[in-house]
């Protein structure tokens, strides 16, 4: 007989990731709501989430880190995908690479014009702004005291990213020295979430603050089993810790905020999903919803790699002794190479002047790291010789995966079936995009510091293989989203409404990245920590309804 203990809240918020740091420190600020949070990874304090590179750590880390793998994928040529997830107090923000991309206006214009009024651009901007405090020149677009710190580094790049930035200016494609501005288009430095040196994660900028109110508890290594229901309303959350299953009903709400992967697994393994699919596992089917896991987006992209013939980011961070100086000058300073991103430089163009707007997405590292293990990033272990990446991925994929329980045992990974490059159209874009890398290779700028392209080399060149070489070398950006798609009607394929409420489900949120309709461009950690400020914003405005 197993042991359990219950208690309750007036909204226990499932997930302590990017956007259910925001929902449970937004909720409690009144002082009277009890709000508990439910995590199933541990704490964050750790060298490899809190020292910015050190997400090269977190990359692999059993404790960290989810560490997901797709099925073998038709796409990739039947290669599996690797999908580190953030399982740790502030979710995939805690361990990502830190680059703070809004996305582009138009892309939340449609995902209004799809039916989900409050969720335009012009709606959300206020939500965007409240959020940072941003460290560059002020704005109308632009946000200062928010909890989430965001900083540009042209000042600190190496000096191989500004030969970047300046040879894309030499391809056409002018300077934006701010894309989360006015207009996202143009090439230019990324901007990262730091503050003082240090990670500024969903849990730094949200969490840890609000843990010193009395009406917010947080439980960590705590799985989640199913949710609980009476009838068709959501009333609580089962879940195991130390060994022990335990309750927490909730008063008022749910809000389901795991993940792209893990809130359609905790509605499929509480029965909210394909009725047919549930009831093969032995699961009790509460609403027959097939859409829950399907929608699944993601971003792919590949690099092209080149030897420098002069130092890059390998000559710091491979030998001993510059990572022995680059160590002290952090701990000395909060400042250098560790204290940023090794993606230093991009920007967002068209890979044909006749699209409306930007579809590609640019990365500039550099660093390279050729003997890369899959599924492992070794920032600290990069070539041994001076090399650095360009790299491409796209913005708004039309290619859609599912995902789905293979059993009803909480703790074993759900089936991940992206569906890569499905859409011909997605192969079609990227393989066009090659020649912006090329055009940008022969730059001036850049081509002053080559001696040789290594991969694919110059001899890849026809459109067979150059597709050969997508599907070999391509890899996912880890940007999921989707699996719980927000929209007006289940029958369409909605999970949540435009409150995220779940349809046909009383009590119960999505907030997350899970019920983005349609992936934004670029980044998305920036519009899923949004998703926790409107969430709440609209929990907020429904409690004080009359009834």
């Amino acid at each position: 007989m197993r042991e359990t203990s219950n208690t309750e809240a007036d909204y226990v918020v499932v997930g302590a990731g990017s956007a259910g740091c925001v929902v449970a420190a937004r909720l409690s600020e009144d002082g009277r709501s009890d709000v508990a949070v439910i995590e199933a990874g541990g704490s964050d304090r750790s060298l490899w989430v809190r020292m910015p590179i050190g997400y090269g750590g977190a990359f692999f880390h059993p404790r960290l880190n989810w560490r997901y793998y797709s099925e073998p994928d038709e796409g990739f040529g039947g290669r599996k995908a690797y999908w580190p997830r953030g399982r740790v107090l502030g979710g995939s923000s805690a361990i990502n690479a830190m680059v703070y991309v809004r996305g582009q206006a138009r892309d939340f214009d449609l995902w209004a014009e799809a039916g989900n009024p409050g969720w335009s651009y012009a709606d959300l901007l206020p939500h965007f702004r409240k959020m940072e405090d941003y460290a560059g020149p002020p704005s109308e677009w632009r946000g200062r005291g928010g909890p989430i710190g965001v900083r540009d580094i042209d000042a600190a790049a190496h000096p191989l990213s500004h030969a970047f930035v300046a040879a894309c200016a030499e391809a056409g494609y002018p300077r934006n020295p701010d894309y989360n501005g006015r207009d996202q288009e143009g090439a230019g430095f990324f901007q990262i979430t730091t503050r003082r040196g240090l990670r500024s994660s969903a849990a730094t900028g949200y969490l840890h603050p609000a843990r010193r109110r009395r009406n917010l508890r947080v439980e960590t290594d705590a799985l989640v089993t199913r949710l609980l229901f009476e009838g068709r309303r959501c009333v609580g959350v089962e879940y195991r810790r130390d060994g022990r299953a335990h309750t927490i009903r909730a008063r008022r709400e749910v809000i389901l905020s795991a993940g792209a992967v893990n809130s359609p697994q905790i509605l499929q393994l509480s029965g909210i999903g394909d009725a047919a699919r549930l009831q093969a596992l032995g699961i009790d089917v509460v609403l027959d919803r097939p859409a829950v896991g399907a929608n699944l987006q993601d971003h792919i992209g590949f690099d092209y790699i080149y030897e420098a013939n002069r130092p890059t980011l390998n000559d710091t961070l491979g030998p001993w002794s510059g990572r022995i100086g680059a160590g002290l000058r952090y701990l000395a300073t909060r400042d250098g190479p560790l204290s940023l991103s090794v993606n230093q430089a991009g920007g967002f163009v068209k890979s044909d002047p006749s699209r409306e707007r930007a579809n590609i997405q640019l990365y500039f590292s550099p660093l390279s790291y050729t003997r890369a293990v899959p599924g492992k990033r070794r920032l600290l272990s990069p070539d041994t010789f001076p090399g650095f990446m360009i790299g491409i991925s796209n913005c708004h994929p039309r290619s859609r995966g599912w995902l789905h329980i293979r059993s009803s045992d909480p703790s074993a990974p759900p089936e991940i079936h992206p569906r890569y490059l499905s859409d011909e159209a997605d192969l079609d874009e990227l393989v066009a995009a090659t020649a912006i890398i090329r055009r940008l290779a022969a730059a001036p700028s850049m081509a002053a510091a080559i001696t040789r392209e290594i991969r694919p080399g110059p001899d890849v060149k026809s459109r067979e293989a150059i597709v050969a070489d997508i599907r070999e070398r391509a890899t996912s950006i880890y940007h999921p989203c989707g699996t719980c798609r927000m929209g007006p009607d289940p029958a369409a394929g909605a999970v949540v409404d435009a409150r995220l409420r779940v349809h046909g489900i009383g009590g119960l949120r999505v907030a997350d990245a899970s019920i983005f309709p349609t992936i934004t461009a670029g980044n998305i950690n920036a519009p899923s920590i949004m998703t926790g400020e409107k969430a709440a914003s609209l929990i907020r405005e429904d409690a004080e309804r009359p009834v």
